[in-house]
């Protein structure tokens, strides 16, 4: 009887953990990239003919193209404290750079690092931050287990300001000097600490500083387009030869470790190309406006997803998504559940990319930022674009990519719904905090007068 026992026990004690094991090993690792001021054309996969991205392109290759992804805001760190939450940022008052309450993202607020954190993933960060810079609003205490990067836009890609190594310490301090280019250290941290974390399952969130000004590359970058004449273009492709350069590093790196077909693939943009940068820079055509907008230009941008073996390959997806439903797509592929507590305002995109679902992830999606507001409903949207000035236009999208064609005054009623829509949603949000930060006020301030 005792010996029955005895081989019994163990043999229970695997029946019972072998769903447990299977559903661990399922979990798949997600890479997130999100770049800086990148416009809607300025990847080859999205027509650029001047800007080379092959490796960028490949996740698109490899898997979903979305031709109208949005995020929630036009601006830096609103549009990371959306991907972050998976919360219209509106909600809790970060409409702007100046954030919420506190400077930072709400310590109230629960990150996308500690969803995936609580379900067993390692998580890490490279990059721009911009969501706080005090001790208890850095990402280390936000869910993240590593960071190696900047904790605002830097002012420098090879002397950058605000960075951190929490391998050393989580005080800022000076960036080595040998040798030193933000896109290039970011990368190379990314791949030796998917090497240290390949027992998995990993979040890793690489949030570039690039292409967002100053813009700056090395010789190596700039060597590749001696054919482009104007110094600024140039470099801005020199830059994103840097940052697909860098992409293809990470990725490379999966491959290598056999794990492609266990990690979930997100790239997209954090706003559109500045709209008032210098005439060579049409970034965001074929749409209207840009960056701290909210015409298309400054909210639809590059959005891609891959994961290989789970979903389609080589689809061009023209379903309205947001960068919001990227935390839920993957909990979800974690295998884990959405509570409805959480309250959020992003939706698990997996049943619609495979076909399960058919109806659109939104009916209906809002934006407001400083004055400036506007909500998509179906394919109709209407846009308040200059604060204080004009009222709203009316556009149908699936005609009018471009905004070219205001139907207001031949459709006065669907004004007034949509009107109707918008308020109750602002209705709901918290007050905005007033743009007043010295930081975001000199950075505007800064950039424009550098023509970016």
């Amino acid at each position: 009887m005792k010996t029955t026992v005895r081989y019994a026990l163990p043999f229970l004690l695997v029946t019972l953990l072998a769903p447990l094991l299977a559903a661990t090993a399922a979990r798949p690792n997600v890479l997130l990239f999100y770049a800086d001021d990148m416009g809607y054309n300025e990847l080859g996969c999205y027509g650029s003919k001047l800007y080379r991205s092959p490796n960028i392109d490949s996740i698109a290759k490899n898997g979903i193209r979305f031709t109208q992804g949005y995020v929630s805001a036009p601006l830096c760190s609103p549009s990371r404290a959306g991907l972050m939450t998976a919360r219209y940022p509106t909600r809790y008052g970060h409409e702007n750079n100046s954030m919420a309450e506190g400077h930072s993202l709400p310590l109230t607020e629960t990150t996308f690092a500690n969803r995936l954190k609580a379900l067993g993933y390692a998580t890490g960060i490279t990059g721009k931050w911009h969501l706080g810079s005090t001790a208890d609003t850095l990402p280390v205490k936000r869910g993240f287990d590593d960071y190696f990067g900047v904790t605002g836009n830097p002012g420098s890609y090879f002397q950058p300001g605000g960075f951190i190594d929490s391998r050393q310490s989580n005080a800022v301090r000076p960036a080595p000097a040998k040798d030193f280019y933000t896109t290039d250290a970011f990368a190379e941290w990314a791949v030796n600490w998917i090497e240290r974390k390949k027992d998995g399952p990993w979040f890793l969130y690489f949030p570039f500083n690039a292409i967002h000004a100053p813009h700056q590359a090395t010789e190596k970058y700039l060597a590749r387009f001696t054919h482009i004449k104007d110094r600024e273009q140039r470099t801005l492709a020199a830059m994103i030869s840097a940052m697909d350069d860098a992409v293809g590093r990470v990725l490379q790196k999966v491959r290598d470790l056999g794990q492609e077909q266990s990690t979930l693939v997100v790239f997209i943009s954090d706003n559109g190309a500045p709209g008032w940068q210098k005439g060579w820079r049409d970034g965001n055509l074929p749409l209207r406006g840009g960056k701290h907008t909210t015409w298309e230009g400054g909210i639809r941008l590059p959005f891609m997803m891959q994961w290989v073996g789970r979903l389609p390959a080589g689809q061009v997806n023209d379903t309205p998504v947001i960068q919001l439903d990227i935390l839920p797509t993957c909990v979800a592929a974690a295998g884990a559940t959405i509570d409805p507590a959480w309250k959020l305002d992003g939706v698990n995109l997996l049943p619609h990319l495979t076909g399960e679902v058919k109806e659109r992830p939104h009916q209906t999606l809002y934006w407001r930022i400083d004055g400036m507001w506007a909500v998509r409903d179906g394919d109709w949207k209407l846009v308040h674009g200059q604060a204080g000035k004009e009222p709203p236009e009316l556009f149908d999208l699936a005609q009018d990519i471009g905004e070219k064609r205001n139907l207001a005054a031949a459709n006065p009623e669907k004004v007034k719904e949509l009107q109707a829509r918008w308020d109750a949603w602002s209705a709901q949000q918290a007050s905005p905090v007033k743009p007043n930060d010295r930081a975001a006020k000199g950075e505007k301030r800064k950039t424009k007068k550098k023509g970016e």
